[in-house]
């Protein structure tokens, strides 16, 4: 009874083994290969923050001077042309104020501070030195960094991602060669996360309104790169095997 079982176990392996296809037991020599595709773009938007703040001793004084300042500069750039869905609030907080009194040894309150954060988004970069101008001069304590975009980001990601296929696939024709065979089709092919490599940010603090003559703030961004960067494998045809 046991070499009948066996004998029976083997001819399972004999026919499970048989009807396994070959390229499971030869190796798939492959290429593989990594590569980026680049896009060069002038920036067309600009984004910068606009700050207004005010202390008081209670927290009312203080949300009610912050919001006069906050409708001073709102009104100022509707003038210069940036459109309230342009103009959206990123963050607003009310706060106390402590310090330490030497004295009784322990923190007391010495009041309230409200901020309201302005993200400004200029679509026409030609207005962007007018729009903080207008920011600073109705008020606003400080204009934080200012950044800058392409309203063509997406696009430009393709082009980028279909340069890094092309130079993937160049350099994994001339490994090929260079190893003594050819090129065979493609086996995986994934992407990473574009990069986006703006010009450095332009830093800009204003604590007071500057003087209505004085000359206009000029903003020119340079132009920026997108990066995309794709790993592949390719299988290798090795020429003494064909």
């Amino acid at each position: 009874m046991k070499s009948f079982r066996l004998l029976f176990f083997s001819f399972c392996c004999l026919v499970v083994l048989s009807v396994m296809p070959q390229h499971v037991h030869a190796e798939v020599r492959q290429i593989v290969v990594g590569a980026s595709g680049k896009v060069s773009v002038k920036p067309d938007m600009a984004e910068f923050g606009a700050l207004v703040k005010s202390a008081a001793k209670n927290a009312d004084q203080a949300v009610a001077r912050t919001a006069e300042k906050y409708r001073a500069v709102q009104q100022a750039l509707r003038q210069a042309g940036i459109p309230a869905e342009d103009a959206s609030t990123a963050s607003f907080t009310v706060s106390p104020q402590w310090e330490w009194d030497q004295s009784q040894g322990k923190n007391v309150l010495n009041g309230y501070s409200a901020r309201h954060l302005v993200m400004v988004r200029v679509r026409n970069l030609s207005l962007t030195g007018k729009a903080v101008d207008a920011a600073v001069q109705a008020g606003a304590d400080e204009v934080q960094q200012i950044t800058f975009r392409s309203s063509r980001f997406d696009a430009l990601r393709r082009q980028a991602l279909a340069a890094a296929v092309a130079n993937a696939r160049g350099d994994a024709v001339i490994m090929a060669q260079a190893a003594g065979g050819s090129l065979g089709g493609l086996i995986e092919l994934s992407v990473g996360q574009p990069i986006y490599r703006p010009s450095p940010a332009t830093e800009v603090m204003s604590m007071k309104a500057a003087a209505p003559e004085a000359a206009p703030t000029e903003i020119t961004p340079s132009e920026e790169d997108i990066v995309v960067h794709v790993n592949s494998r390719w299988r290798f045809l090795d020429a003494s095997a064909r």
